[in-house]
């Protein structure tokens, strides 16, 4: 089988500094124990049990807030890790109260995004949040707006919006998540812009996310499949499945790792193309690659 490796795939710079940070401060002796990580450092449960073998605790709960999670600790401090997406203004104030110490990894072209929010706000601009309900980036995010800043993810939302919240009159920003993609916000932003063609449009797509899905739709055009690895709670690899499968029209699947690799998918095939999400260790991509590399077709059957 002939792999193409995608170039840029796998971790971006954000990722790799909140993975640094953890690890430092697992090592730290002067850190105060327990050692909390509010959500997943980064949604990959791989690196999450590498975490946790070190002594660090991910507090999850499947629909939990932040704020929830913060709340559900037990009573005697520590220190506590804001993960690569952010906190809202709130959190943190409540992890002070709590008597918490706190290292911050939030990725720096999130912490920009919370900046743009807090300045738009300030200049009183009513914001339009591109982003993915459930996803913690957006809850960070919105926390930032006093009420004003408003989660967007399509057009059914818009409509939603503002049969109850007004617009015309105001003025109006779209500020993006980072892990989104162009083609992800395209159709929404006309849409908004076509409503309100005064609107302020900020493109906080973070571009290491925008040039791994290039990348992937590029090499799509020269693979008969392309197939994803990286972890299924991650926004990013998803993302990267879909717009192969929507802009590159190539079929393409995520897996975890060379153990999801469905052989009935290579069937026939000859170039298959391998990418990987932002969050994804490279020792998990490495394996797939060295398993499509090493794969050849069964021949078929020779009649008796």
């Amino acid at each position: 089988m002939e792999v193409l490796k995608v170039v840029p795939r796998g971790y971006c710079y954000g990722v790799v500094d909140a993975i640094q940070v953890a690890r430092r401060l697992a090592k730290d002796p002067q850190a105060r124990r327990p050692i909390y990580v509010l959500g997943a450092i980064v949604h990959n449960r791989h690196v999450v049990d590498d975490l946790r073998a070190l002594g660090i605790v991910t507090v999850e709960q499947a629909g939990a807030s932040r704020t929830e999670l913060l709340e559900a600790l037990p009573e005697g401090g520590g220190t506590l890790l804001f993960t690569a997406h952010g906190v809202s203004p709130a959190v943190r104030e409540r992890a002070a109260a709590l008597g918490f110490d706190v290292v911050d990894a939030t990725c720096p072209d999130v912490e920009r995004t919370h900046a743009l929010i807090r300045e738009l706000v300030a200049t009183g601009r009513e914001i339009l949040y591109i982003g993915r309900r459930g996803h913690p980036e957006p809850e960070g995010a919105m926390g930032e707006g006093r009420g004003r800043v408003h989660l967007v993810e399509g057009v059914d939302d818009l409509n939603a919006l503002e049969a109850h919240t007004p617009l015309g009159g105001r003025p109006l920003a779209v500020v993006t998540q980072t892990t989104m993609s162009l083609w992800d916000t395209a159709a929404v932003i006309a849409e908004i812009r076509r409503r309100h063609p005064e609107v302020e449009v900020y493109n906080e797509i973070c571009r290491a996310t925008q040039d791994r899905q290039e990348a992937a739709v590029a090499a799509a055009a020269d693979a008969d499949l392309v197939i994803v690895v990286g972890d299924e709670r991650s926004n990013n690899t998803t993302r990267l499945v879909e717009v192969v499968r929507t802009v590159a029209h190539r079929p393409a699947y995520r897996v975890d790792g060379v153990e999801e690799v469905d052989p009935a998918w290579l069937a026939g095939l000859h170039r298959v193309a391998v990418t990987a999400g932002s969050s994804t260790p490279t020792h998990r991509t490495r394996e797939v690659i060295a398993f499509l590399e090493a794969y050849e077709d069964a021949p078929p059957a020779t009649p008796s």
